[in-house]
């Protein structure tokens, strides 16, 4: 009998945080939730990263995940905002990371490539084919497909990421 998982998949952002999960029983993905933790721009840094925080908190003790995934951040040519993306990403690797799941993180190409066949799709290939692959499935946000996305390709390379974490962990100890 396969076993099911759940995946979360998040898109970090300092505005805008969008999560989303899916289900995944051997090669069949089902769609379980998808949505954007929102922050407030007139709050501080330090609020807005909290705010961050206490929505991913919310969304792990009530849909209770297996593993996790976070998109790597891409280069920026405004430092400050790179700066504030890699904040929201903190929280969103620390988040899942305290509550005991594995956390990887796949470039934005790779998902692109993974979900649409192409490293350079655009926003809306990308909500076209999450809502594809996932059946009655609507997206909430752009943030909430991306992070359908990233679970998605969670689900396709999850196995691969365990056995090289696992391989690495083999050679430390040796």
């Amino acid at each position: 009998m396969t076993e099911t998982i759940r995946l979360l998949g998040i898109d970090p952002g300092l505005r805008a945080t969008g999560w989303g999960l899916i289900d995944v029983t051997g090669n069949r993905l089902a769609h379980v939730a998808n949505g954007t933790v929102k922050s407030d721009a007139s709050r501080s840094l330090a609020e807005r990263l909290v705010q961050i925080e206490e929505g991913l908190i919310e969304i792990l003790d009530k849909y209770a995940p297996g593993s996790a995934a976070v998109e790597t951040a891409f280069v920026s040519r405004d430092p400050a905002a790179a700066l504030k993306l890699g904040q929201a990403r903190a929280i969103a690797l620390l988040v899942p990371a305290r509550a005991g799941l594995d956390v990887a993180e796949y470039a934005p190409n790779k998902i692109k490539k993974t979900v649409t066949g192409s490293g350079h799709a655009g926003k809306q290939q990308i909500k076209m084919m999450v809502e594809t692959l996932l059946p009655r499935c609507v997206t909430s946000s752009e943030h909430a497909a991306d992070a359908l996305a990233i679970a998605i390709c969670h689900a396709h390379y999850r196995s691969a990421v365990s056995y090289v974490e696992k391989a690495q962990k083999q050679v430390s100890r040796a």
